[in-house]
């Protein structure tokens, strides 16, 4: 057995040397019983891989449980669930712009902690346009399952309208509030408060060590909150007219 090790010089990715290797591995012509195998920081990063996997597909079925059993139906879960998995093209396109690279521990950190986050705006932005949908249905005296689709997407305009501002409110927040983690914030409260001299600046190893799950958050909230406002309230129009025409094929509702 040899053994080669080797430190990726500043400014390159250790994953895309790696793959050149693999690469340049794949062209040579290897006799039958020689074999290889990547350790170390690769074999790391592929058992971190599968268990944050384990971990976000965990979290989102037991969100989905919970959602099914709060909702009691299965299109509303639906559609935030679809929200939250939407958000992660708001993280990669982050990226993409930033320049930043994919750190796979506190990306996938992240990515967990974006999908808690999302979900929240989507429950209250669904559960008013129901409780809307409702009080509309139970003023004009409508059957429980049916309510005109005229009256239907006027509920969901009033509804995204009201909850535009929390909507917002939440999203700018968590943004500003995760900045300071983004960019590595650094204040010395003591020597503020003894010598007025805060030591400010800016960077350091938090940076390095938080800051990839900061960004990830940021980017992914920045996308999701577009999702909520736009894409959650037509999908919820798009499932809503499905329902109808299931129930009309039942005979459960009339025209």
């Amino acid at each position: 057995m040899i053994t080669i090790f080797s430190n990726v010089l500043e400014g390159y990715n250790s994953n895309e040397i790696v793959n050149e290797i693999k690469s340049s591995l794949e062209r040579y012509d290897w006799p039958e019983s020689f074999k290889y195998g990547f350790t170390g920081e690769q074999e790391d990063q592929e058992e971190s891989i599968n268990f944050l996997t384990s971990a976000l597909l965990i979290a989102v079925f037991l969100i989905f449980l919970i959602l099914v059993a709060q909702f009691n139906s299965i299109l509303s879960p639906f559609i935030i669930m679809i929200s939250v998995v939407l958000s992660t093209i708001g993280v990669f396109l982050g990226l993409v712009v930033s320049g930043d690279n994919i750190v796979i521990v506190m990306t996938g950190v992240g990515i967990i902690s974006l999908a808690g986050i999302v979900v929240n705006n989507a429950i209250v932005l669904i559960d008013y346009i129901d409780l809307t949908i409702q009080r509309k249905r139970e003023e004009l005296g409508y059957a429980k399952n049916h309510l005109p689709m005229n009256l239907v997407k006027e509920a969901i305009i009033e509804s995204g309208g009201i909850r535009l501002r929390p909507v917002l409110l939440t999203a700018i927040t968590t943004i500003l509030g995760l900045v300071p983690l983004a960019i590595g914030l650094n204040i010395n409260f003591f020597t503020l408060v003894t010598d007025f001299d805060p030591q400010f600046f800016l960077g350091g190893e938090n940076v390095a060590f938080w800051g990839p799950m900061a960004k990830t958050v940021i980017y992914g909230l920045t996308f999701a909150t577009f999702l909520t406002l736009v894409v959650v309230p037509i999908m919820y129009w798009l499932t809503y007219n499905f329902k109808i025409r299931v129930l009309r094929l039942a005979g459960k509702i009339s025209d």
